[in-house]
């Protein structure tokens, strides 16, 4: 993987496409203490597009989604 801008492989990416309304997409900061930075919603058949910065270093999805990255394609579960 190349490195982009201060060293992050910023051409990586994730694609999250909601299987239910309210998924929650939280972005999680990088360094000494990881705390909460982002948050997004989606509904249904939305699908958000989401790379990883200097800021970002992990994402969390809570509900039913699929997710896509170059390393394939996860499902997660949500609630139950």
């Amino acid at each position: 993987m190349e490195k982009g801008y201060g060293g992050y492989g910023y051409e990586d990416f994730v694609v999250v496409k909601a299987l239910e309304n309210g998924v929650t997409i939280i972005g999680l900061t990088r360094g000494k203490d990881t705390k909460f930075h982002h948050t997004e919603k989606l509904d249904r058949g939305e699908v958000m597009i989401a790379q990883f910065t200097e800021h970002t270093s992990a994402i969390k999805i809570r509900g039913r989604a699929e997710v896509l990255t170059r390393y394939g394609q996860v499902m997660s579960e949500g609630q139950k």
